[in-house]
């Protein structure tokens, strides 16, 4: 999460129709909890399979929990976020691959949008003997 608000993404109507939602899943929430779908790119998707792997998650759900856990956790310390944010910036900087242009940038992000995608795997949860 970022401290300051963007007024222009997500656009308005998005915005109002998530306030909306949340609204009415409060109170359900409030009793049994949230249950909700997520898509993660191809490399996210990769680190966490990875780590499931490696037995440090169970499954994509755990996961997420733990790591809202430690996002909810980490939100009060705006030093820490500051701290974290400049480390990526700086990683980021120092990347030793070459640096694209703009608009050669824009190209390919554009191509990669009106690229068809390949469905998504799908992590389905263990059935219950």
């Amino acid at each position: 999460m970022t401290d300051g608000a963007d007024e222009t993404w997500p656009p308005k109507e998005l915005r109002e129709w998530a306030n909306q939602q949340a609204q009415v899943a409060r109170d359900a929430a409030t009793e049994g909890g949230l249950r909700f779908q997520a898509y993660l790119p191809p490399e996210l998707a990769l680190w966490l399979l990875d780590r499931i792997e490696q037995g440090i998650f169970i499954d994509p759900s755990e996961a997420v929990f733990v790591l809202l856990v430690e996002a909810r956790e980490l939100e009060p310390h705006s030093d820490l976020r500051q701290e974290l944010m400049k480390r990526r910036i700086l990683s980021a900087a120092d990347d030793p691959r070459p640096s694209i242009p703009a608009d050669k940038f824009m190209a390919k992000l554009e191509a990669t949008r009106k690229k068809l995608q390949p469905e998504p795997a799908i992590w389905l949860p263990k059935q219950e003997d």
